[in-house]
């Protein structure tokens, strides 16, 4: 079994006369579809909508194939020269796109017998909600010589600061017990099941931020900025509006969600305290032992054993998810283990043109690098239920993102503790779960919190790495509370999270809170339902592309928007903290 990703499906190498061909063939299609934009006014309005819908998809397929391959090279060696020059080229000509774009969302905007128009045509009706949604969205578009220029400028300014903090953050040395490790690996060792491994690994790492941390400041400052400044020229109240507009998603679901997370923040701390008791610990749980292991269940996986069980416990939902995870161990679909100049974290691309996924992931073998990998499994499965959609109706919003992900998370991890039938290891297995759960609700609470302070502060100040770590820290105790030891938090945290560091795509952090709540909450009612759920879910996934997140959850008869949801979602988080609180006496 290949233990690094086969990207042949896409190009054998920059080499090869396949990629060349193709790179050097993208500027005639962005002229092609710049040429169309100029002639908007000529010709019927269904047939000049059909021409530009075509030229968008025949553009979309041949970018799409360019970007996943440059950028899952540059994930597994971000200091490859060769692929940073291409990704600096491909970025640049598709700055060329936003001015045609411009004129053709405002094209679009402005039919006003828009449905009508659709009618006439099969392929302007599959994309009726997403012309619908540029109707709606073109209120905040600018001009087509700004969207131009704003575009252009990203390139060497908030796109430009990203890239310096994945390239800081992936080549940073930390120096652990005499040795040069990377960050990915240094972060791997908060699992050990040594105590001392743990507390030395989390001042290792604490350490090495030091060598960074100011560059990188600088980095998040100017995107904040950068980010508030087109907030306030498109017209939002804020980038969370923006953001929220963007991810299809209305204020309300998301403050009846922060309303349920904040109202059981103490049974978290009560875990948290538990935990800490049970480690030795007195004044609530050090950060280095937030991940430390509990109980007997220290089992070691090699690739193989998780592939296995992975497919043998998803088999009891579903053979298609089933062979799927199946053809991806077996088809070189996953890059598996940590090196030098590799992306920390994991992650998964979908493919859909190729009906295939790519993973990417840290793997040392621990119960959690197998739960990982369902995780991202599941982010292939949401690909394998959209890969019929046409090529512009293949994104899904950010708070759905973590659905499938999420969902798999808990059919792995419920049936694993369900066939448990030993004390120790049930509350080890318990205690697992409840750790990622700590995570997507007083981690991410912590995240949304510091991400709120900074775009705030961005406004009329710069704010140096120290004081970005007394935000850190100031966001950490209101999620954590007493839970955790407030002499060691980690004031770090906004150096390795890449999330923050994106001007295209702000607040990433309460969608993993989302998909995580919103999967318990489909987890429960495939439990109720049985097999009858399975069709229900393949569709509700199917219809993340084209649909609101309100809509979609409406398949399965929720109502975001409504505390009531929310409220389940967090008890049947505290009854698996009640267990663990129960089996740890």
């Amino acid at each position: 079994m290949n233990k690094e990703w086969n990207l042949d499906i896409l190009y054998k190498s920059y080499e090869s006369e396949e990629f060349q061909h193709d790179f050097k063939a993208l500027p005639a299609l962005i002229d092609e579809l710049s040429e169309c934009a100029k002639h908007l006014d000529k010709g019927s309005v269904k047939d000049k909508l059909v021409e530009v819908l075509m030229l968008n998809e025949k553009l979309t397929l041949a970018v799409s194939r360019l970007a996943y391959y440059i950028n899952l090279r540059q994930t597994v060696n971000t200091s490859d020269a060769q692929t940073v020059a291409y990704g600096a080229q491909l970025s640049q000509m598709m700055a060329a796109t936003a001015k045609p774009t411009t004129a053709i969302n405002k094209f679009i905007a402005g039919i006003e017998n828009l449905d009508e128009v659709i009618e006439q045509d099969e392929l302007l009706k599959t994309y009726r909600f997403m012309l619908h949604e540029i109707k709606q969205n073109a209120k905040h578009l600018l001009s087509e010589e700004v969207e131009e220029v704003l575009s252009m400028m990203d390139l060497t300014g908030g796109e430009a600061w990203g890239n310096l903090q994945e390239y800081m953050t992936s080549t940073l040395e930390v120096d652990y017990k005499g040795e040069k490790v990377n960050l990915s690996m240094v972060r791997n060792l908060a699992y050990d099941e040594s105590a001392e491994v743990r507390k030395a690994a989390y001042e290792a790492e604490l350490a090495g931020y030091e060598k960074i941390k100011e560059p990188v400041a600088f980095a998040l400052n100017n995107i904040k900025k950068q980010v508030n400044t087109v907030a306030k020229l498109r017209g939002y109240e804020s980038p969370l509006a923006m953001t929220l507009e963007d991810s299809r998603m209305q204020r309300s679901t998301l403050d009846a969600m922060l309303k349920a997370m904040d109202k059981h923040m103490p049974k978290f701390r009560a875990y948290m305290k538990r935990k800490a008791e049970l480690l030795g610990h007195e004044n609530g749980l050090p950060w280095y032992d937030l991940f430390a292991p509990l109980g007997e269940s220290d089992r070691k996986f090699t690739v193989e054993e998780a592939r296995d069980y992975l497919v043998n416990h998803f088999r009891g939902f579903a053979d298609d998810l089933a062979d799927m995870v199946a053809e991806a161990f077996d088809n070189a679909w996953i890059d598996f283990y940590p090196h030098k100049g590799k992306v920390g974290g994991a992650f998964c691309e979908n493919l859909p043109q190729f009906k295939q996924s790519r993973v990417l992931t840290n793997f040392d073998g621990a119960l959690g690098d197998v739960v990982t990998l369902a995780h991202e499994l599941g982010h292939a499965y949401h690909g394998y239920n959209i890969q019929d959609h046409r090529p512009l109706n293949v994104n899904y919003s950010m708070p759905v993102a973590e659905t499938a992900s999420t969902f798999n998370e808990n059919l792995i991890m419920n049936s694993v503790i369900d066939e448990t039938e030993d004390k120790k290891e049930k509350m080890a297995l318990i205690e697992k779960q409840l750790q990622d759960l700590n995570q997507i609700i007083c981690d991410i609470y912590s995240r949304y919190l510091f991400e709120s302070a900074v775009f705030e502060n961005a406004k009329d100040q710069f704010m140096f790495a120290d004081s970005l770590c007394e935000m850190m820290i100031e966001a950490q105790k209101k999620a954590y509370g007493d839970g955790l030891d407030e002499k060691t938090l980690n004031p770090y945290m906004w150096i390795c999270k890449s999330h923050y560091y994106s001007s295209g795509l702000s607040f990433y952090n309460f969608p993993y809170a989302f998909g995580g709540l919103f999967a318990r909450g489909l987890y429960a009612k495939y439990k109720k339902e049985g097999a009858d759920f399975v069709p229900k879910y393949r569709e509700l996934l199917h219809a993340t592309t084209i649909s609101s997140v309100e809509d979609v959850a409406a398949i399965c008869d929720i109502d975001l928007t409504k505390e009531e949801f929310w409220e389940d979602a967090m008890v049947s988080c505290e009854e698996l903290i009640d267990q663990f609180l129960e089996l740890s006496k």
